[in-house]
């Protein structure tokens, strides 16, 4: 897909976006949003934001996967995978304007659309509708990283493993075992035994 294509598809993007976050809006606004998109065509391995640099776009992935990581006792450790319909941000960076610890990597060629802080906020400043934009990206990003506390606190390393593999299937399937792992927090050698479990028991 050549560049500009991907820059042809930016209305077309907006549109997901706003259908995905249920924020219907004006030609005007949607014409304003769809012109701050940033469309990146980029191979597997390519990082969207590196350890130490401030993250200032959210990026909306139209094609693809990527991880989020960190290092902790030089092990990598997964905080999240994101793919087709999803945003990645590194949140703490992203709001406080401080080098990110968080790395965002793909992990397949990937099409992704970077959404600039500073431009998205300005246009915003204009409009309703994109002030609404703005705090359903906030909302779900908030909503997702308390949903994993709890389900980290609270649910057993099988069901933790069932529950992805219902409501998000795309990342047991296309994420490598090891990552897959991680971002559940248990070994791979737990994850094997679990899947295996899972399988004898018929579990859908």
């Amino acid at each position: 897909m050549a560049a500009i294509n991907l820059n042809d598809r930016r209305r077309d993007v907006a549109r997901d976006i706003c259908r995905i976050y249920e924020v219907t809006m004006s030609v005007e606004a949607l014409h304003a949003f769809a012109n701050i998109l940033m469309p990146l065509k980029v191979l597997r391995g390519h990082r969207l934001v590196n350890e130490g640099e401030v993250c200032t776009s959210m990026f909306y992935v139209d094609k693809g996967m990527v991880l989020q990581s960190y290092k902790k006792n030089r092990t990598t450790v997964t905080e999240h995978i994101s793919h087709e319909g999803d945003m990645v941000v590194c949140i703490e960076s992203y709001f406080l304007r401080e080098p990110s610890r968080i790395v965002a990597t793909t992990i397949e060629p990937s099409v992704v659309y970077g959404i600039p802080r500073d431009a998205l906020e300005m246009i915003a400043s204009h409009s309703f509708e994109l002030c609404q934009l703005i705090f359903k990206f906030y909302q779900r990003a908030l909503i997702i990283s308390q949903r994993k506390a709890d389900v980290l606190r609270f649910e057993t390393a099988k069901e933790r493993y069932v529950r992805t593999m219902r409501e998000n299937p795309e990342i047991i399937r296309r994420a490598p075992l090891h990552n897959v792992a991680s971002f559940l927090q248990m070994t791979p050698e737990t994850l094997s035994r679990v899947r295996a479990q899972v399988t004898e028991e018929g579990i859908k």
